[in-house]
């Protein structure tokens, strides 16, 4: 049984007519070097960033991933995880706010009927919103009562991303009748919905993370997408699809901060400074011991890129697939992108760690911010443990197990 291959495709044009991945890489390049420019002085600040949703709405990046049209992008998943990886190098934070943004503004696509997420994407498009929330399990979970009144959302969720900053929340909760989990979108500014930036993180300060109680919140019939069941009676092989598609989101920005500490650390090594003694290498670019530790760090982070690439492609094919996909294939996307998450998390903790000795004490400096890529992997892994993942591919390839449907946090 092999681990996965990508899926046959069918050979149908794609139906997005937008500017095409050159102009959107292009504009994400442009985008990370404006970030770039004051990325260590906004961290350190912490504040919410609402500054940094600004630019990537003008930009014109929130809307990437809708059909092409009126304020939308029409590109496809390849450039979107293309684009958040960019993003990523520069500010890991903002990486991981982008992307939970593309999964949860293409959730309804992946959970609702094309009727209900073309009405939800439609509006999200003009009014450029920006999404936030998690469909990840949480305990206890977020409760959905039918009352006299309708449907209302009840509980708290800890932890989300992009809360302090979103339009649109998208959340999991659970059918009080039922136990049904199902995917929930929520307008922020409703009654009965408070925010709270409660996170408190030593990383990813950027991502807006926070909790959010929810208070008898009314919730109307075109704001429930659907099921998220892992039932397979219930879940479709096209649908397990989002626990892929969700997790490569983690795994792009994961390898963007890898790439990003390393091409930061490079310059500094170039150009930062100089040896005590000139005759004497140690810690420039001409010590061996710093040409060796680049290599490896440089190996780590290509060969996560090469699985990520391999990842992509099957991915890719299992949603050209639509419901034609079986559950066979879908298992094995599934193996497949866990063993880039997996191998991307490795990169980065790696990467960010040694670099901070390869430059040594100098790395502590506050100004230069080394340290901002260590505490940003090292909470992005945290949150998005990758653990279990082994032991899902462990298990997979030994005994032929689906891997669970487990969506992102």
């Amino acid at each position: 049984m092999g681990l996965a291959s990508a899926p046959s495709r069918p050979t149908s044009p794609s139906d997005r007519t937008g500017p095409g991945r050159a102009h959107w890489l292009r504009v994400a390049r442009e985008a990370a070097d404006d970030l770039a420019t004051d990325t260590v002085t906004r961290e350190q600040a912490g504040k919410a960033p609402f500054d940094e949703v600004s630019r990537l709405r003008e930009a014109g990046l929130l809307t990437l991933l809708t059909p092409a049209g009126p304020q939308a992008g029409g590109a496809d998943w390849l450039t979107a995880y293309a684009v958040v990886r960019e993003i990523a190098a520069a500010d890991g934070a903002i990486g991981q706010l982008l992307g939970c943004h593309y999964f949860l503004s293409w959730s309804a696509r992946l959970f609702a009927g094309p009727a209900l997420a073309g009405r939800i994407e439609e509006r999200s498009a003009a009014e450029q919103w920006c999404w936030g929330g998690g469909l990840a399990r949480q305990e206890p979970p977020l409760i959905l009562a039918r009352t006299s009144k309708g449907l209302v959302l009840d509980g708290r969720q800890s932890y989300t991303t992009g809360v302090l900053v979103a339009d649109r929340l998208a959340v999991r909760a659970v059918r009080e009748d039922t136990g049904e989990p199902l995917a929930v979108v929520v307008d922020p500014g409703h009654r009965g919905v408070t925010i709270d930036g409660d996170a408190d993180t030593f990383g990813q300060r950027l991502a807006a993370g926070g909790g959010v109680e929810f208070d008898d919140v009314p919730v109307g019939a075109d704001d429930v997408l659907g099921s998220l069941s892992s039932d397979e009676d219930l879940l479709s092989p096209r649908t397990a699809l989002a626990s892929p598609v969700g997790h490569l989101f983690s795994t792009q920005v994961l390898l963007g901060m890898a790439e990003g500490v390393l091409a930061e650390t490079r310059d500094y090594c170039r150009t930062g400074h100089a040896p005590w003694n000139p005759a004497w290498p140690a810690g420039t670019p001409h010590d061996p011991h710093v040409q060796t530790a680049y290599g490896e760090l440089t190996v780590l982070t290509r060969s996560a890129s090469a699985l990520t690439d391999q990842a992509l492609e099957a991915v890719r094919g299992g949603l050209e697939r639509g419901e034609d996909l079986a559950y066979d294939e879908s298992a094995a996307i599934c193996a497949l992108v866990a063993m880039a998450e997996t191998a991307a998390a490795r990169a980065a903790q790696e990467s960010t760690t040694r670099a901070l000795d390869i430059i040594g004490a100098r790395s502590t400096s506050a100004r230069l911010g080394f340290d901002r890529f260590w505490r940003n992997a090292r909470t992005h892994t945290l949150y998005e443990p990758v653990t279990h993942r082994l032991r899902d591919v462990g298990h997979y390839f030994l005994n032929g197990v689906h891997p669970p449907f487990v969506l992102p946090a």
